[in-house]
């Protein structure tokens, strides 16, 4: 799993489930930034790679993750 964080608290996860997904992504995380929002990018598949998949989602609440 791939993740990328802005500085402050992290409560988004960007997720996408392949690389070709970055440039609509990255329009994303302009708009998190442009507000001071912190996020993380995750490259997770739940097709390709469903027990790492599993294993984010279960652990983002704990992680403060809310969207």
């Amino acid at each position: 799993m791939k993740a990328k964080s802005a500085p402050k608290n992290v409560i988004v996860s960007v997720v996408m489930g392949s690389d070709s997904d970055l440039p609509v992504m990255a329009e994303a995380t302009k708009v998190l930034e442009d507000f001071g929002i912190g996020y993380e990018l995750i490259l997770t598949s739940a097709h390709r790679t469903p027990l790492r998949t599993t294993k984010f989602a279960v652990s983002a609440a704990g992680r403060g993750i809310k969207v």
